[in-house]
């Protein structure tokens, strides 16, 4: 079978023998920005402000404020490292809310399009 790159965390493929493949270009570019959302700025050697870093804010206030920051700092990175892509929004909403819950945790959805290509997808990212 042939692939474009490795799925990553590289896991053997149960239908063919060797590691599991990224098959299309949508594939590569979510596995990318994933890896870009959860890098922490600092952690990629020789390119030290990579990385969105969203483990850092796990200890901040689940507020508008702190969803603001997190957003601006999405939009700075996918400007600066994905310029193919284009993130037409991102909804941060408090893991609890809505059901009487306190909401400590966060989901966060980001919908994207890949210019190159012309797809639209979405990542989620829970906190």
């Amino acid at each position: 079978m042939s692939g474009i790159s490795p799925s990553l965390p590289l896991r053997l493929d149960p239908q063919y023998p060797g590691f599991a493949l990224n098959i299309t270009m949508l594939d590569v570019v979510k596995q990318n920005f994933k890896h870009l959302v959860l890098t922490v700025p600092g952690e990629r050697i020789m390119i030290t402000d990579f990385g969105v870093g969203i483990r850092n804010f796990l200890f901040e206030p689940n507020n508008p404020a702190t969803h603001a920051l997190i957003s601006s700092r999405i939009y700075s990175q996918v400007k600066k490292y994905m310029p193919f892509v284009v993130v037409r929004n991102i909804d941060i909403v408090n893991s609890g809310e809505g059901t009487g819950d306190l909401g400590h945790g966060a989901q966060i959805t980001i919908t994207y399009e890949v210019i190159t290509i012309g797809a639209i997808d979405a990542l989620l990212i829970e906190l």
